[in-house]
């Protein structure tokens, strides 16, 4: 429809025509309540634009658009090879979009454009890699008497519900959409109601990209409304959320209507453990990497630094040197910015009051946790480290979500190892040491899904992602992202067995 585009400039000069409407059947259109969501820039605080955003009667149409696209031919009959050929075909326009797709993600998510433009090689590269998995998906024969024997048939598990966070929009939407497609599903995805639009700009490329109309469906809308009739539909058989802890609890909750597949990855409250024969320099710039970027607000994030007594002083001048001298806040379409804002004024509020619970608390605010504002505008923190930590205390304990980390020393290994699983959460950790055994040694031990020794937060396409305890069910990327698409189906064959 013509009226459901706006025309906007920018803070970087590009001109950019956005879509605003739901994207259903491979059109975007009004919402039926008429309910708009508004963007802020949380650099500036100001208005960026509004979009229509999604009632429950627009999850039933998008759900029934993505099932009559299940079992259309034009998506149902295709070969997977002719699948694969669409997605790199969308791989190939996303590049050719580059920069207005990251343009958008900075601007209306706050992170520095050079991350945005790191985001979208991200989002290329993973529809690209399961693009080449499309024709690469089967079963197997299984013999098992001389008359008989089975063969098993990979098949997609149907529709699939994607609710996607703020963090990562475009790379959240890459991670889900890649596998989902590969195996031959459809989807409808919710994209976070705090940054609704870079992801309306890549669905007008997946039209471009020739994909049937119904077989990727996008339906902005406040969590409440639009979450819950995706997540509640009888008519969807798979439900994919990356989000909160208590988020994903009432995911899960609510997906059991009618027993759904379910995938979540969710909160984190991830350790890094810096043994005394660590080399410190690199130890405390790893750290900040793995705490500080993108503005703190990663699940993965090492937001628990735990250093060995012997060393504990030398690392956290180390650390402090290495936030003082890397972590540039600033304008994010800045060169040289490291850190943003953070993505909404809720989220700035609620890291500056897990600083005054610290201090309440008794622990001591060695840096930061201080506004910092550009110009008198935007949510933007100073770097946040607090010392003299206690196990019991909030900061500790709690996911902040934020460029906020605490340091608490240890003595022995085995000491290490319990602080580092006295938590709910085993998304990731991380071990600086430079005896191998040793480090080989306690990364088997962590609870966690995943384990990075001397180094933190590195991801990889190829790699298996996900968490154990409260951090999440399944696993998402790599070969291991495809399990969460497919079934798996018997068939029984009898040749010549008579009764």
């Amino acid at each position: 429809m013509a009226d459901l585009k706006v025309d906007l400039t920018a803070p970087n000069g590009k001109k950019i025509t956005l879509p605003t409407g739901l994207f259903i059947n491979n059109e975007f259109v009004k919402s039926s309540s008429g309910t708009k969501i508004t963007s802020i820039n949380p650099t500036n605080e100001q208005e960026i634009c509004s979009v229509e955003a999604a009632s429950a009667e627009d999850i039933d149409k998008a759900v029934a658009a993505a099932r009559a696209a299940l079992n259309h031919e034009s998506w149902r009959d295709i070969s997977a090879t002719e699948r694969g050929a669409l997605m790199f075909k969308l791989a190939d326009l996303i590049e050719q979009e580059s920069d207005i797709l990251a343009t958008i993600e900075t601007w209306d998510n706050g992170k520095p454009f050079a991350d945005s433009q790191g985001d979208v090689g991200e989002v290329i590269s993973t529809i690209r890699y399961y693009g080449g998995y499309a024709d690469k998906i089967h079963g197997e024969t299984i013999p098992t008497t001389s008359q008989k024997f089975v063969y098993t048939l990979k098949q997609p598990i149907g529709v699939c519900g994607q609710i996607i966070p703020w963090n990562y929009p475009l790379s959240m939407a890459a991670w889900k959409l890649g596998p989902a497609l590969a195996c031959g599903n459809t989807v409808v995805l919710k994209p976070a109601e705090q940054t609704p639009l870079s992801i309306l700009y890549f669905a007008s490329v997946v039209v471009k990209a020739g994909f049937p109309a119904g077989v990727v469906n996008i339906t902005n809308g406040y969590g409440k409304e639009a979450g819950h009739a995706l997540a509640s539909h009888l008519d969807v058989d798979k439900i994919a959320f990356t989000g909160s802890t208590a988020t994903g609890k009432q995911i899960m909750k609510t997906a059991s209507i009618n027993m759904k597949n379910i995938t979540l990855e969710t909160g984190g409250k991830s350790p890094l453990l810096v043994f005394e024969d660590a080399d410190i320099e690199q130890a405390a710039k790893w750290a900040h990497i793995g705490i500080m970027s993108n503005q703190g607000q990663i699940c993965t994030a090492t937001s628990r630094i735990l250093v060995q007594d012997t060393i504990y002083d030398k690392f956290v001048n180390e650390f402090r040197e290495a936030v003082k001298t890397t972590s540039k806040v600033g304008d994010p379409f800045a060169e040289g910015t490291f850190q943003g804002p953070q993505v909404t004024k809720a989220q700035y509020d609620r890291i500056l009051s897990f600083v005054e619970s610290g201090k309440s608390e008794g622990a001591t605010l060695t840096a930061g946790g201080i506004p910092c504002p550009l110009n008198g505008k935007g949510f933007f923190i100073e770097p946040t480290i607090f010392t003299k930590v206690k196990n019991n205390m909030k900061i500790y304990r709690e996911e902040v979500f934020g460029p906020f980390v605490v340091i608490v020393p240890f003595k022995t290994e085995g000491e290490a190892i319990a602080m580092a699983n006295d938590t709910t959460y085993g998304l990731g950790a991380a071990v600086f040491s430079q005896n191998l055994e040793l480090s080989h040694r306690v990364a088997a031990r962590i609870e966690a899904g995943m384990v990075w020794i001397n180094s933190s937060n590195d991801s990889d396409i190829r790699v298996p992602f996900g968490g154990v305890k409260q951090s999440g069910i399944g696993r998402e990327l790599g070969e291991a992202g495809l399990a969460a698409y497919t079934q798996t189906k018997a068939i029984h064959v009898n040749i010549g067995q008579k009764l």
